[in-house]
């Protein structure tokens, strides 16, 4: 049987996609906790704890219900944040990726938030594509210092952003109550 190629079109999210997309990412998090960065913690999505002196994350009891509460506010003005989806031409969700402009610094700078592929899609393109979206859509809107945070486990990630030009520039550090 001859293999079929699969087309990639990305398209902006809606408040419609919600849904799928949290599915997607709850699911993740839940497999991969060492996704989980800075940002779900400030955001209440994840949780952390130490144990046996090491830092350990998973998803809040809440997190599906906060998360889609903030791609919401993400997908509300497409002037400073967009999130967008892949999906495939039958309309099967293949992965996301969020972005934002943080405007209140005294240089404007880019956020990526997340990206996030299908496990069944990947390998096939589908994050480099998302990833290119939104650096597109930064240097569109003028743009030049992109930013992203990832999980301090997250390895794999890690090499994966470091083949597409972004550098490890900084650690960060939560206190924990003694």
């Amino acid at each position: 049987m001859e293999e079929q190629e699969v087309h990639i079109r990305i398209v902006s999210a809606s408040a419609e996609d919600a849904s799928a997309l949290a599915d997607l990412f709850i699911g993740h998090i839940t497999a991969h906790p060492e996704y989980i960065s800075h940002g779900e913690l400030q955001m209440g999505v994840g949780e952390e704890f130490v144990r046996d002196g090491c830092f350990i994350t998973r998803p809040a009891p809440d997190a599906r219900e906060k998360w889609i509460r903030a791609m919401l506010f993400q997908m509300s003005d497409d002037a400073v944040s967009h999130v967008w989806k892949a999906v495939d031409d039958n309309g099967t969700l293949m992965g996301f990726c969020a972005a934002y402009i943080v405007e209140d610094a005294i240089v404007r700078f880019g956020m990526i938030d997340d990206i996030l592929v299908n496990p069944q899609c990947r390998g096939g393109g589908v994050g480099n594509t998302l990833l290119q979206t939104a650096i597109d859509w930064l240097h569109s809107k003028g743009i030049r210092d992109i930013f992203l945070e990832s999980g301090k486990d997250n390895h794999a990630a890690h090499c994966y952003f470091e083949k597409r030009g972004f550098v490890h520039v900084s650690e960060i550090y939560k206190l924990m109550e003694i």
